[in-house]
């Protein structure tokens, strides 16, 4: 059995740290600051496509992205907090699956946020932004991370909070959960999947009931 987790809105909240280095790599380069919503609204994307969402012509994207990350580095553990239930999710999973992170987060700082927390140990394989070609919603991230654990598709569960994460595990053809602690809406995940439990821990809670089905 092997359980893949997204980070951002499924067993952390980097909100604050986001947001503050989306402004400032807008104020530095002079370009009209988004609101709050628009950014969290494309939050799960990679920074590139958020940028360009927001209207970052193509030629500056690549510098925009550096400047966040820039600014991201020095600020991610101190403006980045645990979900609540988080803990126990990874704990609760690890009784009875192997582990892994998949998330369109540079890995590089998704690395430094889980040991921060004293939790990268519990994850054989974290797949980031940098480790694919094709981020979520491609099944590629998904099925490395299968490729290096050597899981099998019929007892590989996916848990995110967005539709991306459902539409990648749909696309590697795995089992997902979505939740409801992160940045899509009900209504919204609805329009992938009708398995959607409030948290990380209560997704858990739920392969672990469905394992054998």
């Amino acid at each position: 059995m092997t359980i893949l987790f997204d980070l951002d809105g499924t067993l952390i909240d980097s909100t604050e740290a986001i947001l503050e280095s989306f402004h400032n790599s807008f104020d530095i380069h002079k370009f009209s600051n988004p609101s709050d919503e628009e950014i969290k609204a494309l939050i799960g994307h990679p920074l590139d496509v958020m940028y360009r969402d927001l209207g970052v012509q193509e030629d500056v994207v690549w510098d925009f992205v550096k400047t966040y990350k820039e600014h991201y580095q020095m600020i991610h553990t101190d403006k980045t907090v645990l979900l609540d239930y988080a803990v126990d999710a990874i704990r609760e999973a690890q009784e009875f699956a192997k582990l892994g992170v998949v998330t369109t987060k540079t890995g590089k700082y998704s690395r430094e946020l889980l040991e921060y927390f004293g939790l990268m140990d519990a994850f054989e394989v974290l797949i980031g932004r940098e480790d694919v070609e094709r981020p979520k919603p491609h099944q590629e991230p998904i099925e490395k991370a299968m490729n290096i654990m050597n899981s099998n598709k019929s007892s590989t569960w996916m848990i995110g909070d967005t539709r991306l994460d459902i539409a990648s595990a749909d696309n590697a053809g795995i089992k997902s959960v979505g939740v409801l602690c992160g940045y899509d809406k009900r209504e919204q995940l609805l329009t992938l999947t009708e398995l959607i439990e409030n948290s990380a821990l209560d997704a858990v809670k739920y392969i672990s009931k469905n394992r054998d089905s």
